[in-house]
């Protein structure tokens, strides 16, 4: 079984050391990282936020390597520019001066245009594992096996409960709010040719700018050749990047054999995959999830095994299984990053400290209220 590789592009938030709340600091932070980073470090839709993106690996350690290397070169920045990175996938506190959209002219046009979706309650940060090497026919054809478990996925991954001082009684504000943009949500099943029809009728209409704002949890990339998942909240916690990551990969592994073998890809119903994404942002893994084949609830942790289990070919091959394992076992017993936020709040009354504790864990001090 071929083992493809992976990457991953992490976003992160910059907040003020004494406030917490977010502050428009990115052009100083990316200029103090570029000179290591290059364009490993780039410029996202605001100017409170700052995205990484590692290069392709098919090794699960040089996968962590590069993730902590990328954390900790951007922490430096961010300290140098008056500021710090927090991998949350909300903004904790609400912004005390008004967000800046980056000085570029197609984010102008999209703030423009979608202007609804623009401001403190939308400012999120997301974290999307590439799978590569992969032309656009075959990533679209590992996108349509692909989609029945991507709410498994995201079950694991929620890190935002808390915006702009409230909670929001979810494990992922941040999935909901996304989803407000055109195209969010599980990817159609689509061949290349009904593909690049389906998005040129898009674009056409208006509904889109550009290939680029296709935002499905499964696209084919338009700027290198892999599929991206596009369903997790960024997290603080390195090991649950590793987890998502090598999941994502371990699944692709196991699936495209079939893809390529031009097996049918199940044909879900669309009802059932908003479903369960919605089942996944509200409760994470301490609750029910949908079982898409079935269309029953069961327990989320359940259908988290069952992910390994349909994985485990391509983790086995990629030599992940046992460390997936591990992982899955820490993170069940642990639990989510909002599971970690709110017992922070918990313990000290404090969104301030809930902040510091997301910045201590992604700058890698495990600082965490119990």
């Amino acid at each position: 079984m071929d083992v493809p590789t992976m990457g991953v592009e992490e976003e992160f938030l910059l907040v003020d050391p004494r406030t917490r709340a977010p502050v428009n600091r990115a052009p100083e932070v990316i200029r103090a990282a570029a000179g290591e980073l290059g364009g490993q470090v780039q410029a996202e839709f605001y100017n409170a936020q700052v995205e990484v993106c590692t290069r392709p690996t098919a090794d699960r350690e040089d996968l962590r390597e590069q993730l902590a290397r990328l954390r900790c070169t951007v922490a430096q920045a961010a300290r140098a520019a008056g500021c710090v990175a927090v991998a949350a996938a909300t903004a904790v506190l609400a912004p005390r001066e008004p967000l800046t959209v980056t000085d570029n002219d197609r984010y102008h046009r999209m703030a423009r245009r979608f202007a609804a979706f623009v401001g403190p309650y939308h400012l999120v940060c997301g974290c999307h594992v590439h799978i590569g090497s992969l032309d656009r026919a075959r990533a679209l054809a590992l996108a349509n096996h692909m989609r029945p478990w991507l709410p498994v996925l995201q079950s694991i991954t929620g890190n935002s409960p808390f915006v702009c001082g409230h909670d929001t009684g979810l494990d992922s504000w941040r999935s909901v709010a996304h989803s407000c943009w055109p195209t969010v949500g599980p990817p159609p099943l689509l061949d290349e040719g009904s593909y690049l029809a389906h998005v040129d009728g898009l674009v056409k209409a208006g509904l889109l700018l550009d290939r680029r704002m296709v935002y499905w949890h499964a696209r084919p990339s338009e700027h290198v050749p892999t599929l991206e998942i596009r369903v997790a909240d960024v997290n603080a916690d390195l090991d649950a990047v590793v987890l998502t990551a090598a999941l994502v990969r371990g699944l692709a592994g196991a699936l495209l054999p079939e893809a390529d073998a031009h097996l049918p890809p199940p044909g879900t119903p669309e009802h059932l995959l908003l479903g369960a994404h919605r089942l996944a942002a509200a409760h994470g893994i301490d609750g029910p999830g949908l079982d898409v084949w079935s269309g029953r609830e069961e327990p989320a942790v359940l259908l988290v095994e069952r992910l390994i289990d349909r994985a485990a070919p391509g983790l086995e091959a990629a030599g992940d299984l046992s460390t997936v394992v591990a992982l899955w076992g820490r993170l069940r017993a642990q639990g989510t990053g909002a599971r970690r936020q709110r017992r922070v709040l918990a313990a000290t009354g404090s969104l301030e400290a809930v902040v510091d504790s997301l910045e201590a864990a992604t700058a890698g001090r495990a600082v965490e209220a119990a």
